[in-house]
């Protein structure tokens, strides 16, 4: 195994540690999981994660099993990258973005396929469904009004926000937002997928 092995799925938020990886120009190697044959449910995968989800990155000292994590971890493995800011409250403003995204904006987006995360009751399941464009749609509007403050999350730097970001914005249309609302973070969306790291990800993800 190289030093980084990352276990991702297609259509997931593994597309953000995957382009932060190509960004880093780290050495890495790529274990697919196939959802469609449950193979996160296996055991040979829980294993690696226990909560059967992707993305998991094994790394020399152990597992990380959140994105996030791993953002910050190829990071801080690569400063040369500049992924981070080292200014603190940039540094903080960036680490504000990752919670939202991933404990708003993540939950609200699977709502719409999940809802037996949060009920037994299949019953309950369409009501999860039909609130789930609203929810975006005011994710949108925080994200383009209050987070997007330059070209790029924190500005003028490209940084890990990014990655994260347009990971989970690429679902927003799918999810209902009207994305002509959101002229900033459309040319976000637009910007970001020429971007060559994302580019090359982005096309073993389709």
């Amino acid at each position: 195994m190289s030093e980084l092995r990352l276990h991702l799925a297609k259509g997931t938020v593994a597309l953000a540690p995957h382009i932060a990886l190509n960004e880093a120009n780290a050495s890495y190697e790529l274990h697919w999981i196939d959802f469609s044959k449950a193979e996160q449910t296996q055991d040979t995968y829980l294993a690696i994660n226990p909560k059967g989800r992707v993305p998991a990155l094994e790394t020399e000292q152990g597992i990380l099993t959140e994105t996030a994590a791993m953002l910050n971890y190829i990071s801080a493995c690569h400063p040369e990258a500049a992924l981070t800011p080292q200014d603190p409250w940039q540094r903080a403003k960036m680490e504000e973005l990752f919670l939202f995204l991933a404990a708003t904006v993540h939950i609200n987006h699977a709502h719409k396929m999940r809802g037996h995360r949060w009920s037994d009751d299949p019953d309950t399941y369409p009501a999860m469904q039909a609130k789930v464009a609203q929810n975006i749609s005011e994710n949108a509007d925080l994200i383009e009004n209050d987070y997007l403050v330059g070209p790029f999350a924190m500005g003028d730097q490209f940084t890990s926000a990014d990655i994260y970001l347009f990971t989970i914005a690429r679902w927003f249309a799918g999810d209902g937002a009207d994305m002509s609302r959101y002229p900033r973070l459309s040319a976000f969306l637009s910007m970001m997928a020429k971007r060559p790291s994302v580019a090359s990800a982005l096309k073993m993800h389709i």
